[in-house]
């Protein structure tokens, strides 16, 4: 995909950049971009990281002038892209939209990985992957986690997750821990399936995002029982947070987030530079009605706040992962 800027989309926005000081930066950084811009993105077409990358994308491209391409790398949660970028001249013409997962569980997920998270990398900007409620199926005589608890201490009880070791499966194992059961983690590709037998009745419940779980939803074949973190989504205001509800292990308080990162060695200028844009194109009305959609409460923060989430809850998800027990690929 090649994303290009009209005349007065530059103009437009070069005066929201020169608003917020783009223009005063050293000459390393007044001369970027001076070619096409590259975004490597580590997932599928048409799900929630890609969306974002080529709305995004298409923000950057009405600031800076220069087109911008967008090319999926799917694969190994994320590896394909990240060997690739990591090795590209880090100048800010190559760029990857990522997840946590790739910068961060798959230390522990993958025995060896050709990228180092920690080194090859610089952050440029955050962004929430919204919240991720646990839904039951609407059969069951279940309203909260007091009655899902009550539930499943009678019957045999399984949730669906997207994938081993993502957040729905640290869920499940998190629950039983907190409320002494065995629930059944039962693994799917993707939440599309999950999704599918959580309406049929095949599994219990799951958890996932809104945009994904819609169907299950709308149809009235599922039933939003929680949700992680401690603030209420502004999509679902009358579902009680874990926190609210009394369980508050910390696999129900760290964030999940899509990310925009340069090779390691980016000019500390240039960095800032897109950083900046990040934050002024997610105030357009597009990115508002991604997030609308997708049930996400914020747009992309700067990369003072991706670093900090990273420095406080990166060692917190690699532990919730490593309780998982599983076997490193």
């Amino acid at each position: 995909m090649i994303v290009r800027a009209t005349r007065r989309e530059v103009l437009r926005f070069g005066s929201a950049a020169a608003s917020v000081g783009l223009l005063a930066a050293p000459a390393i950084a007044q001369s970027w971009p001076n070619k096409p811009i590259k975004i490597i993105c580590g997932y599928p077409a048409g799900g929630l990281t890609d969306i974002f990358a080529r709305a995004y994308g298409e923000g950057i491209a009405q600031m800076t002038g220069q087109p911008v391409y967008v090319e999926n790398k799917a694969g190994a949660s994320g590896a394909i892209a990240a060997e690739q970028v990591k090795s590209a001249t880090p100048d800010g013409h190559t760029l990857m939209w990522t997840i946590s997962t790739t910068m961060i569980m798959n230390k522990v997920l993958f025995k060896k990985l050709p990228y180092d998270p920690d080194k090859d990398f610089v952050l440029i900007s955050w962004m929430d992957a919204g919240h991720l409620p646990l839904i039951v199926n609407a059969k069951l005589p279940v309203k909260n986690l007091a009655e899902l608890d009550a539930y499943a201490r009678a019957n045999k009880t399984s949730l669906g997750t997207y994938g081993a070791g993502s957040y729905s499966h640290v869920a499940v194992e998190a629950l039983n821990r907190h409320f002494k059961l065995t629930m059944e983690a039962v693994h799917y590709r993707g939440e599309a399936p999950m999704w599918q037998d959580v309406s049929s009745g095949a599994v219990q419940g799951g958890s996932g995002s809104v945009a994904a779980a819609s169907g299950v939803l709308q149809s009235g074949n599922g039933r939003p029982i929680a949700v992680p973190t401690k603030t209420r989504m502004k999509k679902l205001p009358d579902v009680a947070t874990f926190w609210e509800q009394g369980v508050t292990d910390r696999a129900f308080q760290v964030q999940g987030w899509i990310g925009l990162v340069g090779p390691a060695g980016m000019p500390k200028e240039i960095v800032q530079k897109l950083s900046d844009m990040m934050v002024e194109i997610g105030k357009t009305e597009r990115i508002q009605k991604i997030l609308t959609t997708f049930g996400i409460d914020n747009a992309a923060r700067d990369h003072v706040f991706f670093e900090k989430i990273v420095a406080e809850e990166g060692p917190i998800w690699i532990e919730l992962v490593k309780g998982l027990n599983l076997e490193p690929q």
